[in-house]
C-alpha cells in the first residue's frame, strides 16, 4: 500500500505534495475497501460452505451464451453501411428496371428503381430527384425495362475447399480420420486463388460445405464470391461465426448461424468399409455424446445462477464436440447429404430421438416419394436441395425425377437448387431453376429455389435473398427474364460493387423478357409416382399406317450433311398452317393445310390415319449424342451394371488373346439397349447415340452408332453402324508423358502395327473410311497434334481425316485448326475450368464475347457438340439452343441443330442415308424452343411413328 489517511507526512515535503498524497492515498484506501467487501462477498459460503470460484462471472456469461437465440441483432436493418461495405466504393442508381424482389412468395415484381449506398440496398422502388441529392458521385445504369433479381444463393458448393482446377494434393473437401468429425471447418481450407469464383459471380453467394465422405464431416462456411480487399479466407465469409472481436461481433446480443455437414448411405459406407447400420450408430454414440455435455451444462448453469456453487468446479465444455451440442441448441444449420428413402427415414428418426432439427436433406433422390416421411422431422421438415435431371450416377441416385421439384413443392416442402459445385458448374445454377420450372415447378418457387429460398434455409434471410431495402443482398441485371433459357447477366453487384468490368451481351429477341411458357407434365409426374420412380419410358407405336400432324410450323430437313429449313407456316395466318402426313415412317408430304398437296389427303378422311395436333410445334432431325458412355452403362458406379473399362497398352501388358499390342476393342460388342438414360434421351429428341470403348489410357477402340430406343442389338435398326472412328485420348496424367502418347500416336500412323489395329489404321490412312477421334483438351496438345497431322500428310502423300473430342482450349487455335481440317467436338458446350489442360476457357457471355463453337466454326471448323455424361444426353436440344443463343446471331437455327446431328456424324465416320434420317416433332414450338415439348419420333429406318 502507498500509504493510509493517518500516516505522519514525511518533514520537509511541500504543501502541495503533500496534499496530493493524501488524495492518492483516499482513493487507494477507497478502491482497497471496495475490493475486499468484493472478496469477503465472493467468499462467503452459501449451501454448505462452497465458495463462488474466482471465475464465476466468466461462466456465468458462458451460461447466458447458451440462451441466445440465433439471429441477426434487434437493429440490423437501421445500419448504413454494410459490415463487408469497401470504403470509397461509389452510391449506384439502377433506374428502369423490372425487379423480382422475392418477396410475396416470390410473385412480387416491381417496376421501378434501385438505389445502392454503403453496400446497402438503400431505396427500392421509384425514386424522387430529391433522394438523390446527397449523393454527388452516383453512379447510373439504366436498365431499360430488364430483370433485376437478388444474386443467386448456393445452398451446397465446394468451391474453393474442392481445387479448380483440380491438382494433386489441392483437394482438401474431406477428412478420412475418421466418420464424425463435428470439430472439423471449411474455412481452414478455403483457397482464395479457385479459379470457379471469376466464373460464378452471378452466384453471389455459397455455403462452403465439406465433402460427403464422413458421417459428420465438419462446419461449411457462406461466403460472398467477391475476392476481399485483404485477399484472405475470412475476408470471403458472409458473416464470420468465428469472429473473436466483441466489438465486431457479440454473441452475447446475437448469435450467428453456423452450418454442418452430415451425410448418410453410400459415401461414408464405403469410405470406411461401414453398412448403413454403423452409420446409423455412428450418428447416434456422437449425438449421445453431445447430449451429455449440453445436459451437463444444463445442470451445472441452472444451479450456477441459483448460486449453488458447491461441487460445480469449471463450466463443462468440449471444443471437439461443441458445435455438436450447438446444433442440439438450435444453433446449426445440419445440411444433409442423404439420397434414398432407407436413409431419410433413419435420419428422421434421429432428429426425434436427439430433438434436432435438419436445415436440408440435399441430393435427396428420392424424397419425392416420402412427403408423408419428411414432415416427422424433429421441429420442422427439411428442405430438399436438388438437381434438376442429374440422376443415375449410383443406385441412391437412381431413381432421380426431373418431377420431383414440383412434386415436392405440391406437397408444401420447401425446395431448393443446388450445384454441388464443381459436380455442376456453379455459374450455372440458375439453369437448374429453369429446368424445374420448365418441369412443372411453379415460375415463383423455381426462381425463389435458388435466391431467397436457400437464404432461408441457411439462416442469412435477413440480408440476402431478396431485394429489399436494409438488405446487403447481390444484385444482378439479367438480359432476359431469369428463367429464360440462357438467361445472363449483364451486370452482377456484390457489396455494391460491380464485378464484371467489360461485360458482353448477346442480342434477344423480346420475347425474352417475358415469363417463358412450358409444357404440361401433370401425367408424367403422376405416372412417376404411381411406379414408385420408374416409370416406363418405351414409346408406343402409333398402330395406323398413316400419321397426320396438324398446325405445323416448320420442318426442317436433312440435305446431304447439312440440316435445311424446308418448310415455315405464317404464324400470323391461321389458314396456312403447316401440315406433314408420314405413310409407313416416312413423309409423303408437306406444307400449307389448304394449298398443299397434303390437302387432299386430309379431305380424304382416312379412318387409319392418326391425327397430331403440334399446336404450332415442328419437325425436325433427330439428334445424336457422343462424348459419355450412353450405351454402355446403366449406374455409373455399379460395376454389374457398365461395359467396363479397355486395357491400356500403354501402363500394362495386353494379354495375346485379346490381341496383345494389336488389340482394338469395338464398343458394339458391349452396348447395352433399353437403359433409362438412353431412354430419356429419345424421348427429348435424341435419336441416335455414337459411343467409344470407355478407356482411362491411351487406346480405346472403335465407336458405334445405335438407336437410343431399340430394346436389343438384334432388333430391327438397333444397330445404325457397327464401326466408326478409332478413339485415343492424349492427356497429361503423368504416367505415360505426353510425348510417350504422341510418340505412340506417331508409330501406330508412320511405323508398323499389327492384328486388327493394323487394319483398322489402315482404313484412316490408306483408303480414308475412318476418322482418327482424340480426345484431348490443352491447347499446347492441339498443336502437336495439328503438326502430327501435317507431318503424316506428307510422309504419306494422302490427307487422313482426324477428330478432336473435348476439346476445351480449342479455339485457342481455331485458325490453325480450320487450316489443317481437322473437325472439333466441343464436349461440352459450356466450358469449366476443372482441370489445368483445361484452364484457358472461352466462357461465353458476359465473360467473352461469344463462345468457342462460334469462333472454331467463323474459322470453317466442322463442329459438332457432345456431352459428359449419358444423363446429360437428354438435354442436348437445350445445349444447341444456348451455344445458339450465346453466338449473337452466327448460329442460325438450322446451324444449331446440324450442331448436334449430322455434323457430329461426319466427324465420327457414322454414314449417314435416307434410312437413318429419324425426325423429332415437337409440340408448342420448334426443338430448340425451350417451351416445346417432344411428342413423337418419325421413323423412316424402322418404317414407324413413335409417340409419347
Amino acid at each position: 500500500m502507498y500509504g493510509v489517511p493517518n500516516a505522519p507526512t514525511a518533514p520537509g515535503q511541500p504543501p502541495r505534495r503533500r496534499l496530493l498524497r493524501f488524495v492518492l492515498a483516499a482513493v487507494l484506501s477507497v478502491a482497497l475497501v471496495q475490493y475486499l467487501r468484493f472478496y469477503v462477498h465472493l467468499s462467503h459460503e452459501y449451501d454448505g460452505g462452497a465458495k463462488v470460484p474466482l471465475r464465476a462471472q466468466e461462466y456465468l456469461d458462458k451460461c447466458h451464451l447458451l440462451t441466445v437465440k440465433p439471429g441477426p441483432p434487434p437493429d440490423f436493418h437501421t445500419r448504413t453501411h454494410s459490415d463487408r461495405f469497401v470504403p470509397g466504393t461509389p452510391p449506384t442508381l439502377i433506374t428502369n428496371a423490372t425487379i423480382w424482389t422475392g418477396r410475396g412468395n416470390g410473385l412480387e415484381v416491381v417496376h421501378g428503381d434501385i438505389l445502392l449506398h454503403g453496400g446497402i440496398i438503400r431505396r427500392v422502388g421509384h425514386l424522387q430527384r430529391s433522394m438523390l441529392d446527397e449523393f454527388g458521385d452516383l453512379a447510373r445504369i439504366d436498365a431499360q425495362g430488364r430483370w433485376i433479381s437478388p444474386g443467386i444463393v448456393d445452398l451446397h458448393s465446394h468451391i474453393g475447399v474442392g481445387s479448380s482446377p483440380e491438382l494433386d494434393g489441392a483437394d482438401d473437401s474431406n477428412s478420412f480420420k475418421a466418420p464424425v468429425q463435428p470439430w472439423l471447418r471449411a474455412l481452414d481450407a478455403l483457397n482464395t486463388h479457385d479459379d470457379s469464383y471469376a466464373t460464378s459471380i452471378a452466384g453471389g453467394t455459397s455455403l462452403v460445405l465439406p465433402g460427403s465422405a464422413d458421417a459428420i464431416g465438419g462446419q461449411g462456411i457462406v461466403i460472398k464470391l467477391r475476392r476481399p480487399t485483404d485477399r484472405s479466407p475470412t475476408g470471403m465469409l458472409l458473416e464470420n461465426p468465428y469472429e473473436t472481436n466483441r466489438t465486431v461481433y457479440d454473441p452475447a446480443v446475437s448469435f450467428r448461424y453456423r452450418q454442418m455437414k452430415h451425410a448418410c448411405g453410400e459415401n461414408p459406407d464405403g469410405i470406411y468399409g461401414f453398412t448403413r447400420m454403423d452409420t446409423a450408430w455412428a450418428f447416434r454414440e456422437a449425438y449421445e455424446k453431445a447430449r451429455k455435455i449440453k445436459q451437463t451444462q444444463d445442470e451445472y448453469c441452472a444451479k450456477a445462477v441459483r448460486g449453488e456453487w458447491a461441487g460445480l468446479g469449471e463450466f463443462p465444455e468440449d471444443l471437439q464436440w461443441e458445435a455438436l451440442v450447438d446444433v442440439l441448441r438450435g444453433r446449426v444449420k445440419v445440411q444433409n447429404h442423404c439420397y434414398e428413402t432407407i436413409d431419410l427415414d433413419d435420419m428422421v428418426r434421429l432428429t426425434n430421438e436427439f430433438k434436432f432439427s435438419i436445415a436440408a436433406f440435399h441430393h435427396a433422390h428420392e424424397t419425392y416419394l416420402v412427403p408423408d416421411t419428411l414432415k416427422k422431422a424433429y421441429g420442422h421438415p427439411p428442405a430438399i436441395a436438388l438437381f434438376a435431371t442429374n440422376a443415375r450416377y449410383k443406385r441412391e441416385s437412381y431413381r432421380g425425377s426431373e418431377f420431383a421439384p414440383k412434386i415436392l413443392a405440391d406437397n408444401g416442402l420447401q425446395v431448393v437448387m443446388k450445384s454441388d459445385h464443381s459436380v455442376l458448374n456453379s455459374r450455372f445454377l440458375l439453369y437448374e431453376a429453369q429446368q424445374a420450372y420448365y418441369y412443372g415447378l411453379p415460375h415463383n418457387l423455381a426462381l425463389a429455389a435458388v435466391t431467397s429460398t436457400p437464404a432461408r434455409i441457411m439462416g442469412q434471410d435477413h440480408r440476402i435473398g431478396y431485394v429489399s431495402e436494409g438488405y446487403d443482398a447481390d444484385i444482378v441485371l439479367w438480359d432476359s427474364h431469369p428463367l429464360a433459357l440462357g438467361a445472363t447477366p449483364q451486370q452482377v453487384w456484390i457489396d455494391g460493387i460491380p464485378q464484371i468490368e467489360m461485360p458482353y451481351t448477346s442480342t434477344k429477341p423480346q420475347s425474352f423478357q417475358k415469363l417463358p411458357r412450358t409444357p404440361n407434365f401433370d401425367k408424367e409426374a403422376t405416372e412417376t409416382l404411381k411406379y414408385d420412380g420408374l416409370p416406363p419410358l418405351e414409346p408406343k407405336r402409333v398402330t395406323s399406317d398413316t400419321v397426320v400432324f396438324l398446325n405445323v410450323s416448320a420442318v426442317y430437313l436433312r440435305e446431304e450433311q447439312s440440316i435445311r429449313p424446308a418448310f415455315f407456316s405464317d404464324t400470323a395466318n391461321p389458314l396456312s398452317a403447316g401440315v406433314v402426313v408420314v405413310r409407313a415412317g416416312k413423309v409423303e408430304c408437306m406444307g400449307s393445310a389448304i394449298t398443299s398437296a397434303c390437302a387432299s389427303i386430309i379431305e380424304d378422311g382416312r379412318v387409319d390415319a392418326q391425327v397430331i395436333n403440334l399446336e404450332g410445334g415442328a419437325i425436325a432431325p433427330g439428334l445424336v449424342s457422343v462424348g459419355s458412355s450412353l450405351g454402355l452403362e446403366e449406374i455409373t458406379s455399379e460395376k454389374t451394371t457398365i461395359d467396363g473399362y479397355v486395357l491400356d497398352p500403354l501402363s500394362k501388358d495386353v494379354p495375346v488373346i485379346v490381341g496383345g499390342t494389336g488389340m482394338v476393342i469395338r464398343a458394339a460388342d458391349g452396348l447395352r439397349f433399353g437403359t433409362r438414360d438412353a431412354l430419356y434421351a429419345y424421348r427429348y429428341g435424341v435419336t441416335t447415340g455414337v459411343v467409344a470403348p470407355q478407356g482411362s489410357g491411351f487406346l480405346s477402340g472403335l465407336n458405334t452408332a445405335f438407336s437410343t430406343a431399340a430394346s436389343h442389338k438384334l432388333e430391327d435398326g438397333a444397330l445404325l453402324q457397327e464401326v466408326g472412328g478409332l478413339h485415343v485420348s492424349i492427356h497429361p496424367k503423368g504416367k505415360p508423358s505426353v510425348s510417350t502418347q504422341i510418340a505412340a500416336l506417331r508409330h501406330i500412323l508412320l511405323g508398323e502395327t499389327t492384328g486388327e489395329l493394323k487394319h483398322w489404321v489402315s482404313k484412316i490412312k490408306e483408303q480414308g473410311e475412318a476418322p482418327l477421334v482424340i480426345a484431348v483438351e490443352s491447347a499446347d496438345i492441339i498443336a502437336s497434334l495439328i503438326s502430327l497431322k501435317a507431318e503424316v500428310e506428307h510422309r504419306l502423300h494422302r490427307t487422313i481425316q482426324m477428330t478432336l473430342i473435348g476439346a476445351t482450349e480449342a479455339h485457342l487455335l481455331a485458325k490453325e485448326l480450320g487450316q489443317a481440317n481437322i473437325g472439333v467436338v466441343v464436349s461440352p458446350t459450356r466450358p469449366f475450368p476443372e482441370e489445368w489442360e483445361k484452364r484457358r476457357i472461352m466462357p461465353g457471355p458476359p465473360l467473352s464475347e461469344t463462345n468457342a463453337i462460334a469462333i472454331l466454326q467463323a474459322h470453317n471448323v466442322t463442329v459438332g457438340v457432345g456431352v459428359v455424361e449419358p444423363w446429360m444426353a437428354r438435354n442436348t436440344r437445350l445445349d444447341i439452343a444456348w451455344a445458339a443463343l450465346e453466338s449473337n446471331g452466327q448460329i442460325e437455327k438450322a446451324d444449331a441443330l446440324a450442331l448436334a446431328s449430322v455434323n457430329v456424324e461426319k466427324l465420327l465416320g457414322i454414314k449417314t442415308d435416307s434410312l437413318q434420317g429419324d425426325m423429332v416433332a415437337t409440340l408448342g414450338g420448334d426443338l430448340l424452343d425451350f417451351g416445346s415439348k417432344v411428342v413423337g419420333v418419325i421413323s423412316p429406318r424402322r418404317g414407324l411413328v413413335d409417340i409419347f
